[in-house]
């Protein structure tokens, strides 16, 4: 994240926070206050998701979302829409209200809309500040003879910023949700981790809530958020199990991110490996949130 964003970033998580512990101090379930949190995150142009979210390389905002039930293994997620403002809204009413569990691009928006949620123009999703990002990469690209069109996923200096909540509610039960915007000048059509069960995002009551952010491919090729709840499932830590998600993503495909992990006992993990990641947490006797300066 850029220098001049660092105190936006912990603004913004701690707003996301206080919207999901609302919803759990009132009897919620872990389901509604992830919804809630990253539904803030979503409206908060300083994150990658929902408005302000990264341009691809014709200009246009299209964002993916997954929100999962531990309890049901439930879960609604979707892919590459481009006119809806709150993404995770969608995938809690596929998670609620339909069989299936993956809905794309006008398919998405079309189920959406015919389950109350309003659509907006692409244009009210684009902000000037990512107009200009994604001219002056696109410029710098052509200058220096570079492929145009080529991916910025694996730049680590190129903020991802993909959202991500996880909670465990007073019925024992846990859940997660992540939302992203994708990666800066993707092809459109390109889908990342944080949509895809395993990948980005998984809650399991039998192991933990997971939530990822980073350089998708790797993530995905990983299946990096399953990969992390079964090492938890076999008796480790999250604490321990966010930080050995970190070392194999950069060990195995040099890939970079950041995860949190929430396990039923209530034991919290967060790691990352790039250079910095915004987070924030709440238990009933603790409230904490930063931003790690350094890679661990």
């Amino acid at each position: 994240m850029p220098d001049d964003m660092v105190d936006a970033h912990i603004h913004g998580v701690t707003n996301a926070l206080t919207a999901g512990w609302r919803v759990l101090e009132r009897g919620g379930t872990a389901l509604d206050a992830v919804e809630e949190a990253v539904v803030i995150m979503e409206d908060d142009e300083t994150f990658d998701a929902g408005r302000g979210s990264f341009l691809n390389r014709d200009g246009k905002v299209q964002l993916d979302a997954l929100i999962m039930d531990g309890a049901t293994l439930r879960a609604g997620g979707v892919g590459c829409v481009e006119r809806l403002r709150n993404p995770v809204r969608a995938a809690r009413k596929i998670l609620s209200e339909s069989p299936h569990v993956y809905f794309v691009a006008e398919g998405a928006e079309r189920f959406a809309a015919e389950h109350g949620i309003a659509l907006c123009k692409n244009e009210d999703l684009v902000i000037p500040r990512e107009v200009e990002r994604l001219r002056e990469y696109q410029a710098d690209a052509a200058q220096h003879g570079n492929d145009l069109f080529a991916p910025s996923s694996d730049d680590v200096t190129i903020s991802h910023d993909t959202v991500g909540a996880v909670a465990l509610d007073r019925a024992g039960n846990i859940a997660a949700a992540t939302s992203t915007g994708g990666t800066l000048n993707k092809a459109p059509g390109r889908l990342g981790d944080s949509s895809l069960i395993g990948c980005g995002c998984y809650a399991n009551n039998e192991s933990a809530a997971v939530s990822t952010t980073g350089w998708g491919e790797p993530i995905m090729k990983l299946v990096l958020a399953k990969w992390t709840a079964d090492r938890i499932q076999a008796g480790n830590l999250p604490e321990w199990s966010a930080q050995e998600a970190m070392n194999y993503l950069k060990q195995r495909l040099n890939g970079h991110g950041g995860i949190i992990v929430l396990n039923p006992e209530g034991h919290i993990g967060i790691a990352h490996n790039t250079p910095r990641m915004a987070w924030a947490y709440k238990t009933v006797k603790k409230q904490e949130a930063g931003i790690e300066r350094n890679a661990p």
